[in-house]
């Protein structure tokens, strides 16, 4: 069973038709009950990179993506080697990545280099003109955490992976625990899905989770959901849901993590796990270090890629632009955003509600928030009375 008790499903819904299927339907159907589903290829049959990527034959246009972005810095990580329960990652050109490519496919699916497998390559970082490679599906368009890091201007949750048959990725459940959608440009994967909660089952004596679950003894301890996502398909992977991912034939795809009201207390209560993680670590000196509790969020920001204090900043910024389209009455003018005002309304009370149990938990009480503006609480306090002000409308 699912972690909130109902049942978790047997298969992975398939969704054939974009005209048939709302966003209002994909919220009630997937986003807020969590469950993954697969859309048609005929959601994405208008991207410019399903035309230019991939050739007639639905292998990699190899020739093209050199041209384009041969000079072009990407990580690679080499399959063939477990660190921890990762790849060890190099850089280098992608020119240089398909040179490999092209070898491995020559000699047979081997390479004396290994399995190569080019992840977590920052396209949308090349430029800006970037509306005939895809176009983002209005279903993942409330997308909290691209948002937050477009306004900083540093980072971004926007992927692309690719790679030989063979490649794939460890166990894992996604950063934060965050949503994320792939589509498939060209070629096929095999996803291993487990529901939130069934990783527990394969943990070793030591508490850790495996590297691989493909192995049958793990496999017995819970059955995953396996889905084959074909070329131009798109898979909706929900918060928390721990998979492994394998390419059945060469693969590029285009994948986002993202996070909205929706699975925004999911978000909150991984960080207290994860600061929780950290105390224990470095518990024996809590009595004896000067700022223990700002060590420990330093330690927590070095390993998760977010602290307490960041995560108000994020919540803050969010915050701040969807009380900017209340206060215009009109959807998302002035914040650059395609909202409605419903869509507004909901996300401030999701924000309300997690910003409430940040405000009182213990921990982030110990933060230094005297440079922080707004303070939290007037911030929760903008919030509540917006969401009184809406509700009276």
């Amino acid at each position: 069973r699912l972690q909130g008790g109902g049942p978790a499903p047997r298969r992975v819904a398939f969704i054939p038709d974009p005209c048939a299927f709302s966003y209002a339907d994909f919220v009630t159907g997937f986003l807020l009950p969590n469950l993954p589903c697969v859309f048609s290829s005929a959601f994405t049959e208008a991207w410019g990179s399903r035309r230019r990527w991939a050739t007639a034959a639905g292998k990699p246009d190899f020739e093209y993506l050199v041209r384009e972005y041969g000079d072009v810095v990407v990580p690679v990580a080499n399959c063939g080697v477990q660190e921890y329960n990762s790849n060890p990652k190099e850089h280098m050109p992608l020119r240089d990545y398909v040179t490999y490519w092209q070898e491995y496919i020559r000699r047979g699916g081997s390479s004396p280099r290994g399995c190569l497998y080019l992840k977590d390559w920052h396209l949308c970082r090349c430029g800006p003109d970037l509306e005939d490679v895809f176009t983002l599906p209005v279903y993942f368009s409330s997308d909290w955490l691209n948002e937050f890091w477009d306004v900083l201007g540093v980072d971004d949750y926007r992927f692309v992976y690719a790679g030989p048959k063979g490649t794939w990725s460890p166990f894992h459940a996604d950063i934060f625990r965050s949503y994320s959608w792939s589509v498939n440009i060209c070629g096929r994967k095999k996803w291993l899905l487990f529901p939130p909660g069934q990783e527990e089952a394969l943990r070793d004596s030591h508490g850790s989770l495996p590297y691989d679950v493909t192995a049958p003894a793990l496999l017995q301890s819970g059955r995953p959901l396996e889905v084959t996502q074909e070329a131009g398909e798109m898979l909706f992977v929900p918060s928390g849901w721990h998979h492994q991912v394998h390419n059945l034939d060469d693969t590029i795809s285009i994948n986002h993590n993202w996070v909205n009201g929706c699975n925004l207390a999911n978000m909150w209560h991984f960080l207290q796990q994860e600061l929780q993680a950290v105390q224990r670590e470095v518990g024996q000196w809590k009595d004896s270090m000067p700022d223990w509790h700002h060590h420990c969020q330093v330690i927590m920001r070095a390993c998760s890629g977010i602290n307490f204090e960041e995560f108000y900043h994020f919540l803050k910024v969010i915050a701040e632009r969807r009380l900017l389209v209340l206060g215009q009455g009109e959807p998302g003018h002035g914040a650059g955003l395609g909202l409605g005002l419903q869509q507004a309304v909901f996300d401030i009370g999701r924000l309300a509600e997690v910003l409430a149990s940040v405000v009182a938990h213990p921990d982030f009480q110990q933060v230094d928030t005297s440079t922080f503006s707004p303070p939290p609480r007037d911030l929760l306090r903008q919030l509540r009375d917006a969401l009184e002000a809406a509700e009276a409308l």
